[in-house]
Formats: structure tokens, C-alpha cells, sequence
């Protein structure tokens, strides 16, 4: 039950930190590359399957991995990137002061 609750936590974690840094991929400073929301995109892609696969190494210590259809991995897509919406807001949509 722990490892669930630490897997979405995760989750939560990796699909709101392409939203937090001005850095592409947390290495490349924003002055040698222009950060917009196609690069914060291929982050959340790199991201989702990250987690993907921390969840089925820990699927695999516990049981034999199940076979999955494309139906979850579409369902899993948008849960990512419903979690991802407090980060999204906070980007764009959140009015910072000065700018």
C-alpha cells in the first residue's frame, strides 16, 4: 500500500516539473536554449514514461507483470496529464508580479 501512495506521489511530482524550471531538462540553462511549452511537452513525454517504468519494476518484485492494451496506456496518458494541470496553471495562467 505504501509503494501505491509513493508511486502517485511520483506521478504528481514528474508531471508538474516541467512546469517549474526555465532549464530544458533541468541541465540546459535558458540562455543557450529558449524554453517553450514544446520542449515542457517532450519533458512530460520523457517523464510519464519514467514513471511507467519505475511502476513496472515494482510490478515485477511483487507479482509477474501483467499485459496491458493501448486503452491504458491512453488512460494513464491523460490521468499524467490531469496531474499535471496544477503546474500548467501555475505557468501560464498564474498573474506573477512585475511581469
Amino acid at each position: 500500500m505504501l509503494e501505491i501512495i509513493l508511486l502517485c506521489g511520483l506521478a504528481v511530482l514528474a508531471a508538474n516539473l516541467p512546469f517549474l524550471s526555465d532549464r530544458v531538462g533541468f541541465f540546459i540553462p535558458p540562455a543557450a536554449l529558449k524554453m517553450n511549452f514544446g520542449w515542457r511537452l517532450l519533458e512530460l513525454v520523457v517523464l510519464y514514461l519514467g514513471v511507467g517504468l519505475i511502476a513496472r519494476v515494482l510490478e515485477a518484485r511483487v507479482t509477474s507483470v501483467q499485459p496491458q492494451h493501448w486503452w491504458f496506456y491512453v488512460a494513464t496518458a491523460a490521468l499524467f496529464i490531469v496531474m499535471a494541470w496544477p503546474g500548467f496553471v501555475w505557468r501560464y495562467f498564474w498573474r506573477k508580479p512585475g511581469l
